[in-house]
């Protein structure tokens, strides 16, 4: 039998690369950003049109950045999972001297009172968008590493948490509270699936929703989101705008929406349509059809990714199991709170819809997770070819 976590071994054929990726996955994936591209179209028209002039300035862009993502997708897949696993402490170390970067002075730009770019000419790199990926990739890596140990030794368990707290502290000087609860989000949920004991889990999740909850009771402008997200209609001109105009747009859409390219709300009344907003525009012009076929999407996506993570572990790839479910994780998480915000589940946040919302940062971060998932098939597809019998299910 094959050594636990080797990526390949002499016992079986080595597959032919593209044959061997998960085929449906990979048309799912291309259905998705597809829809999103004709969603950025619909949605930027108006305000592409009045502040430059052509009505496509905003999808001629998202094309180009759909095709860096491809790009990246296409690059993250041809490399060796074992590589990324021996380079995790300096992801880790890139992800964190990327945080710092951005915060001095001169070279992150700085939009509406937050600095969570840097400029590259073509577009502005958003910081969070890569260190997801390279925190995802670290995690990974310790895990494997630490799995004995996790269950028994507690420093184990606060390593990882540890760490992904620092980068969340470093989002927060940004600030960026959506993505530094998302980037702990993930790591929790890593913890549970690699099964830290339960009672650590419970206490770990009590602490964070303790801190978020006073990160948002002492800074006024994170107070003000939660109370206009209780009630947006009693200053629906003011703090509940954003979300009132949302769930406008939402309520027009009905069941099979206003039709392609007729929405009212993305004329200039909903803010951020093409980006943060543009589930809403979705389910204007497309209605409850549109919108369950969307969440179909990411759904699949999710359960695609997780349950591929369990069939890693299973046939001794520990680092193509923790990766696939953090990809699940990132990608689930990310769309749940989007469309959240959306629909006034949850308070506003400044976070993406992946392969939907305009943004070249989001198309690169998405496209090096879904073809590091693609990898992960791959390499459990040739696992098998090897003849790794899986191990008996285990509780």
């Amino acid at each position: 039998m094959a050594e636990v976590g080797a990526p390949f071994s002499a016992q079986g054929p080595r597959l032919p690369l593209w044959p061997s990726l998960d085929q449906r996955l990979v048309w799912v994936v291309m259905a998705t950003a597809l829809l999103g591209l004709v969603m950025v179209a619909s949605a930027s028209i108006s305000m592409a049109e009045q502040a430059t002039g052509d009505p496509f300035y905003f999808f001629k862009r998202q094309i180009f950045f759909a095709l860096l993502g491809l790009g990246m997708a296409l690059a993250m897949v041809q490399v060796p999972l074992a590589t990324w696993e021996r380079a995790g402490p300096g992801l880790l170390l890139a992800a964190l001297g990327l945080l710092v970067l951005v915060l001095i002075p001169g070279v992150g730009r700085e939009v509406n009172g937050a600095v969570r770019w840097i400029p590259l000419g073509v577009f502005n790199l958003q910081v969070a968008e890569v260190v997801k990926v390279l925190l995802a990739l670290y995690l990974a890596g310790f895990l494997v590493r630490r799995q004995q140990q996790l269950r028994t030794s507690m420093a184990a368990f606060l390593v990882p948490v540890l760490i992904s707290a620092a980068c969340a502290f470093l989002l927060l000087l940004q600030p960026d509270f959506g993505t530094a609860l998302m980037l702990m989000a993930l790591a929790v949920g890593l913890l549970y699936l690699a099964g830290a004991p339960l009672w650590r889990f419970a206490a770990l999740v009590g602490v964070l929703a303790a801190a978020a909850a006073a990160l948002v009771v002492y800074s006024p402008y994170r107070w003000a989101r939660v109370t206009a997200f209780m009630d947006p209609w009693s200053d629906p001109f003011n703090t509940g705008f954003q979300l009132t105009q949302s769930l406008i747009a939402i309520g027009r859409g009905d069941w099979l929406g206003v039709g392609l390219g007729g929405s009212v709300q993305k004329l200039f009344y909903l803010p951020e349509a093409h980006t943060d907003f543009v589930f809403s525009v979705l389910a204007e012009e497309l209605g409850w059809v549109g919108v369950v076929a969307v969440v179909l999407l990411f759904a699949y996506i999710v359960w695609r990714a997780m349950a591929m993570g369990w069939q890693c572990h299973r046939h001794q790839l520990p680092f193509a199991g923790y990766l696939a479910w953090a990809v699940g994780l990132s990608v689930g998480l990310q769309a749940f709170i989007n469309m959240g915000v959306a629909t006034g589940l949850l308070p506003t946040k400044g976070l993406t819809l992946p392969l939907f919302s305009y943004g070249g940062s989001s198309a690169l971060a998405t496209g090096a997770m879904i073809g590091l998932l693609l990898r992960c098939g791959y390499e459990l597809a040739q696992a098998r070819a090897e003849g790794r019998r899986p191990e008996e299910d285990r509780a």
